[in-house]
């Protein structure tokens, strides 16, 4: 009996299905759905995963590893995370070694932890890391710090999301600013019109993400 449904997350192609069914008055926040009459927000990770690239690139690193995570959908498929493929694709253009760096677990702190723990203990590590969440990126500072490397001095570090918290690390965490507050704000919006005009297109709605600078990535070059 709901008139709207704003659905933020990741859903099965049977969940997609079902939401539709109760209205025809939905939007996705944080997830693309292929079907051109829906309606979705979603980030632009092609533009954020080459900002923070070139941003490192631009340091003077060319080794670069990538902690990231991996997410199961009801139906126990894994949703594919671009930005591990964006950043896969950016670093074989640009002759970035990374393959020995690239791990995935969780989006936990935990799995931060475990993944940085696991780098350390192989004794090869990069000299920038880029994690998929702020959260991964946290995890992974507290291994760093727990082992004796120091952030931005012995390797720089880059998280995605810009939590909270993220500016109260020690060092301060780079990372991209993921506009979650105004991808719900506009979510919301949307539906409202949707609810009153009852367009017949459904609008594809990209969001773009910006690099915040702060002290965890050292220039390679001023060396």
């Amino acid at each position: 009996s709901v008139d709207a449904l704003v659905c933020v997350g990741k859903f099965s192609a049977a969940e997609v299905k079902r939401f539709r069914e109760l209205t025809n008055s939905i939007i996705f926040l944080d997830m693309p759905v292929k079907d051109t009459s829906v309606s979705t927000i979603t980030l632009d990770f092609d533009h954020a995963v080459k900002t923070g690239m070139d941003y490192l690139t631009s340091l003077g690193h060319t080794r670069i590893g990538f902690l990231g995570g991996q997410e199961y959908l009801a139906d126990r498929q894994l949703f594919p995370d671009m930005r591990k493929k964006l950043f896969t694709k950016y670093c074989q253009k640009h002759n970035i070694t990374y393959e020995p760096y690239l791990l995935e677990q969780e989006f936990t702190t935990e799995s931060g932890y475990q993944m940085m723990a696991e780098l350390i203990k192989r004794g090869d590590l990069p000299t920038a890391i880029v994690a998929s969440s702020d959260p991964i990126a946290i995890g992974a500072l507290r291994a760093l710090n727990d082992n004796g490397i120091k952030v931005p001095d012995d390797i720089s570090l880059m998280g995605f999301d810009d939590t909270t918290l993220s500016s109260f690390t020690s060092p301060p965490l780079t990372t991209i600013h993921a506009p979650a507050y105004d991808m719900g704000s506009f979510g919301a919006n949307i539906v409202f019109n949707i609810l009153k005009q009852h367009p017949a297109t459904a609008m594809k709605i990209q969001l773009p993400c910006q690099l915040v600078k702060r002290q965890s990535c050292k220039d390679l070059t001023a060396l």
